[in-house]
């Protein structure tokens, strides 16, 4: 128990850090536009921005963690992540704003990489799949904490102020990482030129590309979604208040939650019973689209459709351990990295372009309310295409 308290929970820590940094900019998207005025696409920039400094470093970061070890490497990027945010909280132009994002995305791209390493080298393959699920419903916490709770705080102490917290936060976060027992292998290192050697094989394999389109546009259409655009989406589209949009982001949050304990638990039992994490990957994307179908179509009642949207999100992240299933075990660091790299990236693009397009058809004369529906709409054929894709692909 000594040695799980003193591994685990600095790392779900960091990652619950992490997932709230991601997400925080969704719930104060309303006081950024209207203190900044800036369009949709423009709020879309500042807050992927970043995702696109997390997609960045995921293949250098990959490399790093190997060769200088996970209570390292995610220490000092911590530290970066807390001086991005105490500039985003000091910063008062756009080009500030977004450069400070940038350098938050930087600081927290190891957390939930550096804490699958971590786990790899502590603790045996059997919990594995437990301890990973337990690190992913840290970050669901996060996530939560950054709906209802913050939309409380934000009118309260201003977002300025919760981005000093947040400063502090980060600081404490990496200090207890940096505290946590470091183990080094008994072998040489393995030479850069081999890693990279490495790198390339799985980025130019089949197999990789089979699952990386679904990972870019379906999980990361979630990421892009939860983070910046769940709630503009609420009030111009469905006419809700702040509150009660918020309220659905703490929906979606739970959902992400739940499927994360519900894998951490129920994977290895379904397998018995003849349902393979593949089966899961497969249909859990087909329920997810047939979600968004859904909320494109205004169905109602909304609320259980963002739960289930959150819910098929940690289905998502299987693919991880499926794709591994194809290499060499000394290889997982780097196939890790390498789906997440797609993943941001898909990310980045979709929260970015989701303003521009909205923007676009806006001053083309729709509605918001239609201009966002169409947006989403065709976000959602992109989506279909990547999980036809997947189910094609053997």
């Amino acid at each position: 128990m000594n040695l799980w308290l003193r591994v685990f929970l600095p790392f779900a820590a960091g990652y619950f850090f992490s997932y709230f940094l991601r997400n925080v900019n969704a719930v104060i998207a309303p006081e950024l536009t209207r203190e900044l005025g800036v369009s949709a696409a423009d709020l879309g920039l500042l807050t992927s921005a970043y995702l696109i400094a997390f997609s960045a470093a995921q293949l250098p970061l990959g490399l790093a963690l190997d060769r200088y070890g996970a209570r390292r490497v995610e220490a000092f990027l911590l530290l970066i992540a807390a001086a991005g945010c105490a500039w985003f909280a000091t910063g008062t132009t756009l080009t500030e704003l977004a450069m400070a994002r940038a350098l938050i995305g930087l600081g927290v791209s190891s957390c939930l990489m550096a804490s699958f390493k971590s786990s790899s080298q502590w603790f045996g393959v059997e919990r594995q799949a437990s301890l990973n699920a337990a690190i992913m419903a840290a970050g669901g916490l996060g996530a939560l904490t950054a709906s209802t709770p913050l939309s409380w705080a934000v009118p309260v102490f201003g977002w300025r102020a919760v981005f000093y917290a947040l400063a502090v936060a980060g600081l404490a976060v990496a200090a207890g990482v940096f505290s946590t027992p470091d183990k080094t292998g008994s072998g040489p290192a393995e030479p850069l030129r081999s890693q990279i050697a490495g790198l390339v094989e799985i980025l130019t394999s089949r197999v990789f590309w089979r699952y990386a389109p679904q990972t870019a546009l379906i999980v990361g259409g979630f990421m892009a979604l939860q983070g910046l655009w769940a709630i503009p989406w609420l009030m111009n589209f469905s006419g809700l208040e702040r509150s009660a949009a918020a309220a659905h982001l703490l929906l979606m949050g739970s959902g992400m939650l739940t499927g994360f304990l519900a894998l951490a638990f129920g994977v290895a039992p379904l397998a018995r019973r003849g349902i393979s994490a593949q089966r899961l990957l497969q249909v859990g994307m087909g329920l997810g689209l047939l979600a968004i179908l859904l909320i494109v179509l205004g169905a109602k009642p909304s609320e259980p459709l963002w739960f289930i949207f959150g819910l098929v999100f940690s289905v998502g992240n299987l693919a991880y351990a499926l794709l591994q299933r194809h290499y060499a075990a000394t290889l997982a660091g780097r196939v890790n990295t390498a789906l997440n790299l797609m993943l941001f990236a898909g990310a980045f693009g979709i929260q970015w372009g989701f303003g521009a397009v909205v923007d676009a058809l806006q001053a083309s004369g729709y509605a918001p309310r239609i201009a966002y529906q169409m947006t989403f709409g065709g976000l959602l054929a992109a989506q279909t295409a990547s999980w036809l894709w997947f189910l094609k692909r053997r």
